[in-house]
């Protein structure tokens, strides 16, 4: 599917951007791959990082801003499929900063909607977040925006055969920003008490590796606007300490602004459009002037209704040992 095609990833140059690039010449063989993001530092180190690694000769970084609408009609010359992972993600950063991460996370996801309807992309995937929702903060409110842009856009392609949907997951393990590295730079310092902000809190996990195989079979089958889950098994956070700190002590101390204490990626209200597969779900978009029976592909199931997916009440779960075995593999 992707073999001498032009591919370009917004946000490139972070976690995801770096695992995509390297499963994607694993897997196919593409004719470009262009990183667009706005820092020359984190560019330059990932060119560095991925010089023996892969064919560096058929990847193009290319400064540039979502925000920009000019420079992303330049950068999306020739492009066949877009994989938009820019955003604000950072959840103190957008409460201070609300509109910062409305221009970034808004505006440019409705840049990148026209700029890929003009230039004639075939494919754009969004990456989307657990935040977005039911929303209780800022990132999250302006990710659920972001979706019901990139949804509602497959409504504006018109002849053309543009197509979005999006791909949502939670925090990745080990990523950047994520409770992994915290509680390891905890631990590195030699301390023993790892600070929980509720015992019951729960989350998803899922991996890189994971994260993009989801990326890759939403541009290989979607036909526009559907929203790909994985199905993943969820962990509760005094676990995860247990794991990478045995015999340690834990302090409960209190949830922060902005976090839930489970993490949903289907709500009771989105099970009338959800189906079901072996490895994933589908959430279909509801628009009187689409047909869902037009979009549905094969092998899925309809939920129940009411149906929720929750880290809190999923069935597939890791206990302490299954995320020792994780973390090693990290």
């Amino acid at each position: 599917m992707l073999n001498g095609k032009n591919i370009l990833v917004t946000g490139g140059t972070g976690s995801f951007g770096k695992k995509f690039l390297q499963m994607v010449f694993e897997r196919y063989k593409p004719k470009k791959v262009v990183i667009y993001s706005r820092d020359e530092f984190k560019q330059s180190v990932m060119k560095t990082e991925l010089m023996d690694k892969i064919d560096m000769s058929k990847v193009r970084f290319f400064i540039g801003d979502v925000r920009d609408k000019e420079r992303l009609y330049r950068a999306f010359d020739g492009i066949d499929y877009v994989v938009h992972a820019a955003a604000m993600k950072q959840v103190p950063t957008c409460e201070y900063n609300p509109f910062e991460a409305i221009k970034t996370n808004i505006h440019g996801a409705q840049n990148i909607i026209d700029a890929a309807l003009d230039s004639n992309v075939k494919k754009v995937v969004a990456l989307s977040t657990d935040k977005a929702v039911n929303p209780i903060n800022l990132y999250g409110g302006t990710k659920l925006v972001s979706d019901k842009l990139f949804t509602a856009a497959n409504a504006y392609s018109g002849s053309r055969e543009t197509s979005f949907s999006i791909v949502r997951y939670g925090n990745v393990a080990g990523s950047r920003g994520s409770v992994i590295p915290f509680f390891n730079s905890i631990v590195e310092k030699g301390q023993c008490v790892l600070p929980i902000t509720d015992y019951r809190m729960t989350r998803f996990w899922i991996t890189l590796e994971q994260g993009v195989e989801l990326v890759f079979k939403a541009l290989e089958e979607s036909k526009g606007g559907e929203t790909y889950i994985s199905k993943i098994p969820s962990f509760k956070i005094t676990d995860l300490a247990k794991a990478m700190l045995p015999n340690c002590e834990m302090q409960e101390v209190g949830i922060r602004e902005g976090e839930k204490l489970h993490e949903v990626m289907v709500t009771k209200d989105d099970s009338r459009f959800t189906y079901e597969y072996e490895k994933h779900f589908i959430i279909y978009p509801n628009f009187e002037w689409l047909n869902i029976k037009d979009r549905l592909a094969k092998g899925g199931k309809l939920v129940e209704d009411g149906f929720e997916y929750n880290s809190g009440t999923n069935s597939q779960w890791m206990d302490v040992e299954q995320l020792k075995a994780a973390l090693q593999k990290l």
